[in-house]
């Protein structure tokens, strides 16, 4: 791959995985019920579980879905469901000083995710089919390791920015409207994918 084709990946990397999406709402709310460093595991789960997204998709995971479209549309369905259910648990999870009931992602949870979220879905179709222009599994490893390298500074700018916001959200009522706010978000990210 060429610097500037490589420059132009990177570039749509970093802007894709930094762009609010269903993942940076989860790590921003996390980070500001649990911490950045509890919200580690979360981070890498994207960043792994992302990454080798990028690669079955580049190596033929689509064809499935031309030859059989009702499988893409079951994703569609369970996406939409994963997604309420996330936004419930966030929006519903009891502020305690003490004893915190927000529960962080897994990283094997995180990685699970990125194949329900539409957002991971677009990022991927659109970096393997624009940016894999040698259409080799070279070029795919290429893509995907790329978008491992931007991932890392993308997740942990949310996982931050929610971290900074735990004095300020130490109060519950605040913390509470917090939650509220990210699932009503999370469930605006969805809708903004469809």
């Amino acid at each position: 791959m060429e610097l500037q084709s490589l420059i132009a990946l990177l570039t749509f990397a970093f802007a894709s995985t930094v762009s609010p999406g269903p993942n940076n709402i989860m790590l921003m709310t996390s980070g500001a019920n649990v911490g950045f460093v509890r919200t580690i595991p979360h981070m890498l789960g994207i960043t792994l579980g992302f990454s080798f997204m990028v690669v079955l998709v580049g190596v033929g995971l689509m064809q499935l879905f031309q030859q059989w479209p009702l499988l893409q549309q079951i994703l569609q369905v369970l996406c939409i469901g994963y997604l309420i259910y996330l936004a419930g648990k966030i929006a519903l999870s009891k502020p305690s000083r003490h004893d915190c009931a927000y529960k962080p992602m897994s990283f094997i949870a995180a990685a699970n995710f990125q194949w329900i979220n539409p957002k991971a879905w677009s990022m991927a179709l659109t970096a393997v089919s624009v940016y894999n222009v040698s259409g080799t599994w070279q070029g795919v490893l290429i893509v995907s390791m790329c978008f491992a390298l931007v991932n890392i500074p993308s997740v942990s700018i949310w996982a931050y920015a929610g971290q900074k916001l735990q004095r300020w959200l130490s109060c519950d009522q605040r913390l509470r409207g917090f939650n509220i706010t990210m699932a009503a978000l999370l469930l605006l990210s969805l809708v903004m994918m469809f």
